[in-house]
């Protein structure tokens, strides 16, 4: 099992964290004015510059930047969804700004989530899907938080780390804590113990890469 990468979405349905493993090259900066909170613009590139290779974080390793190629998806009684990127494949020129990957992720979560609901009835939930490149893992807080990891394809179902990681690392260090902002619409979660602590617990796993 390889683990890509972790975007944790607030209830206003902003990306507040960000944290990635197995990335050849680190995500595109988002341009100036492009939504993205502080907290997860120095995650995703801390010391980049457009002339200049980033600098790797200490609990990120460089994969592959995403890119919209592969994973169409289109929803029920709704608009065609951009197709999700793959997380394996090699950067390219069109590689999109971390803001708009961001946002492409929980679209496409957004629109699946929907179709589910239209199909099957509000008792069905929907928690991951599978391409051939890549698989996407979902778990939703009742307060709406939604936590969401890329893994490769072979993976099982990894909603139970998720679960693990709000249950433990977000509860004990976020939730808990006077100090972290919750629904901070400018700075998103930026707390050293979360992010190591949710580094330990990923690459705790057996079956970690």
């Amino acid at each position: 099992m390889t683990i890509y990468s972790l975007y944790i979405y607030d209830r206003h349905c902003a990306c507040v964290y960000y944290q990635d493993w197995h990335r050849t090259k680190q995500p595109k900066r988002a341009g100036e004015g492009g939504g993205i909170l502080n907290a997860v613009s120095q995650a995703v590139s801390p010391l980049a510059t457009d002339n200049a290779a980033p600098t790797p974080s200490g609990f990120s390793s460089p994969r592959n930047t995403l890119s919209s190629t592969s994973g169409l998806v289109v929803a029920v009684g709704e608009d065609p969804v951009t197709p999700l990127p793959n997380p394996t494949e090699h950067a390219r020129s069109n590689t999109l700004p971390f803001d708009e990957e961001a946002k492409l992720v929980y679209g496409v979560v957004l629109s699946l989530r929907n179709m589910v609901k239209k199909i099957s009835g509000r008792d069905e939930q929907f928690t991951s899907y599978r391409t051939s490149s890549y698989r996407l893992h979902l778990y939703e807080t009742v307060s709406g938080y939604k936590f969401i990891m890329l893994s490769d394809a072979a993976t099982d179902g990894l909603r139970f780390i998720l679960r693990q990681i709000y249950n433990g690392p977000f509860l004990e260090y976020v939730v808990r804590n006077p100090l972290v902002p919750m629904d901070s619409r400018s700075q998103g979660v930026d707390n050293d113990y979360f992010r190591a602590s949710v580094d330990r617990l990923v690459r705790g796993l057996s079956v970690f890469n």
